[in-house]
């Protein structure tokens, strides 16, 4: 069975964190409107960090940073994961990131952590992961 995580007001960081660790323990998790993630920080701090990692390297040789919310919260999730050895390899297959709600999940129940949610910000100051993505290029 699938844990269905609703990602809207939740922190990228903390988010990823839980979800790193429950798939290492064996869970399957669905990520869903991962588009409304938020990072905490000045708008313009917060871009400019992103812009400095998609540009640096060259096109051939990497790093890579995707531009799709989905995608960089699973890149996000990847980073706090052993992702080049067999058991991360296993836990990265167990990680799905959905932009809004599919269709299979519309019904379902999802879970919100605590722990990760927006309230424990002591910053008002966030960028929401689609607006970050939306500066990097994406359409979605």
């Amino acid at each position: 069975m699938v844990t269905v995580i609703n990602g809207d007001g939740m922190l990228l960081g903390r988010l990823a964190s839980i979800v790193a660790q429950r798939v290492l323990g064996g869970e399957e998790i669905a990520i869903v409107n991962a588009e409304k993630a938020i990072i905490s920080g000045s708008r313009a701090r917060v871009l400019s960090n992103y812009q400095h990692k998609r540009s640096r390297g060259s096109t051939g040789w990497g790093p890579f940073l995707p531009r799709r919310p989905d995608h960089l919260m699973k890149r996000t999730i990847r980073g706090m994961l052993p992702y080049k050895r067999p058991r991360g390899v296993e836990a990265m297959r167990r990680i799905k990131c959905y932009v809004g709600i599919p269709m299979e999940f519309s019904g379902n129940e999802m879970e919100v952590p605590e722990e990760a949610h927006m309230n424990r910000l002591n910053n008002v100051q966030y960028v929401t992961l689609g607006a970050v993505c939306t500066f990097l290029g994406a359409k979605f």
